[in-house]
């Protein structure tokens, strides 16, 4: 096939979308239009990507990363001028120029494949992708010789009635030899109602030329599909989500109500786990096996194990060991380890803690930046006090160690191995192992006081009303 390089356009505003982000970096299942497409391009194989950037070239460059090449079209003067853009860093490349855009996020690496591959096969000068709709309107139709040969493209408002009638439309996606692509471009005239290069003229200008010039129909038209606006964004992120959620059902994963379930694209589940309604897998979580997740729970980058029970909660960015269970209503937050056979219970906040294998934290409580150990048990309503004002301090709870129920742990502070810590106590300084830490006042009732409290209130209001 030889080299082949893939020319991502993503220049535009995208204006229909009304925001002032980059359309092409709007998310679709967890990842930008334009990570999708560069993902496709990139599981290809091809010798060099670049994508042309324009507005908002920065923070486009930022999230597409340095895994592809970057050419800036400072003006936005039409597809054909994008392309051009590209001639410098393609002076000395010598192959097959695949052209495609940054916002047609469920375009496959498989139709991308049967592009080229035809396109070598028939030794075409330029080769389009063009798909079968039902309703074609508002789309250039594809004319073809009858040998099949294209013969050109003609946009709807100056098709005949017989040329309207084609079904068969430009998707936009293009595979050239790059012998015939830049002379081609250097021909393309701006004589238009929006004074553009357009791509489109290098079909005609190649046919007018005696160059042979094809086009192969993808096999599912939804591929080719753009984006330009929030509801078309709506709608494809609908399908794409459709289509996740059919190969994780066909990978032994069982979701009780598929419809409510939502799982981004570069989510991983293991067989046998079962989701309820309302889950959300974000953000590159890997779910292993015999998991129950849900109902009502967001996972969001975090790593978890086989055998969990994660339920009613959020967890970012941590780590959920095998058998462990969370929630319900908990809240894990970034750098969290939660070990082996732990539980983090009902309305718990844990942040940047490691959970030690078995232990408890059953309640009521907050957790924050903690080192807990094995087998340890923290009391409803025990809160780690990390923070003076300034600086954030770590609590150490050893293994084996009981913490009662409504005790503060001012941070820094250690209770070491197999230590308890007495209910209501508000420790300051280090509990030695085997110890029992107590820090409470005495209690004393002083008799009488409520009575005596109240009738003083009561002439205080008799006072206030003779006033």
């Amino acid at each position: 096939m030889g080299k082949i390089a893939a020319v991502i356009l993503a220049a535009g505003k995208g204006t229909r979308m009304k925001s002032e982000q980059p359309k092409v970096l709007h998310n679709v299942c967890g990842k930008t239009m334009l990570g999708h497409v560069c993902d496709a391009v990139g599981r290809l194989g091809v010798d060099r990507t670049l994508v042309v950037v324009g507005y908002q070239a920065e923070k486009v460059k930022a999230a597409a990363g340095d895994a592809v090449e970057y050419v800036l079209q400072s003006e936005q003067l039409g597809t054909g001028h994008a392309v051009l853009q590209t001639e410098t860093a393609l002076q000395d490349f010598a192959g097959q120029v695949l052209v495609l855009y940054g916002d047609t996020p469920l375009l496959t690496p498989a139709t991308l494949q049967r592009l080229l591959t035809y396109h070598t096969a028939q030794g075409n000068a330029a080769t389009i992708l063009t798909a079968e709709l039902s309703d074609p309107t508002g789309y250039g139709r594809i004319i073809r010789h009858p040998d099949g040969a294209v013969a050109g493209i003609v946009e709807q408002k100056d098709a005949t009635p017989a040329e309207a009638a084609v079904r068969e439309i430009n998707t936009g996606i293009y595979c050239f030899d790059s012998r015939e692509l830049f002379p081609a471009l250097h021909a393309v005239r701006t004589d238009n109602r929006q004074q553009e290069y357009y791509l489109t003229d290098c079909i005609s200008i190649l046919v007018g030329k005696g160059r042979r010039v094809d086009a192969i129909a993808a096999e599912n038209p939804q591929e080719t599909l753009g984006i330009n606006s929030r509801r078309q964004l709506a709608e494809l992120e609908a399908e794409l989500r459709r289509q996740i959620r059919e190969h994780w059902l066909s990978e032994g994963v069982t979701m009780l109500d598929p419809a409510t379930t939502y799982i981004d694209a570069d989510v991983s589940i293991g067989a046998d786990t079962v989701l309820y309604p309302f889950t959300l897998l974000e953000g590159g979580t890997v779910i292993g096996t015999d998991c129950v997740i849900g109902p009502q729970t967001r996972i969001s980058k975090t790593q978890v194990g086989c055998g969990v029970r994660i339920e009613n909660s959020v967890v970012v960015d941590s780590t959920v060991r095998d058998a462990a269970t969370v929630g319900p209503f908990a809240y894990i937050r970034p750098g969290t380890v939660v070990e082996s056979g732990a539980k983090v219970g009902t309305f718990v906040e844990v942040k940047k803690s490691h959970i030690g294998q078995g232990s408890k934290v059953p309640h009521l409580s907050y957790v924050g930046d903690g080192s807990i150990g094995k087998g340890v048990n923290i009391g409803a309503g025990t809160i780690f006090v990390n923070y003076d004002s300034r600086e954030k301090h770590q609590t150490v709870v050893e293994d084996d160690a009981f913490v009662g129920c409504n005790a503060n742990l001012i941070a820094p502070v250690t209770v070491r191995r197999g230590s308890y810590v007495a209910a209501g106590s508000t420790i300051t300084k280090e509990v030695p192992e085997d110890s029992l830490g107590i820090a409470r006042s005495r209690q004393e009732n002083i008799l009488g006081w409520a009575k005596r409290k109240w009738k003083k209130a009561e002439k205080t209001e008799r006072e206030k009303a003779r006033e």
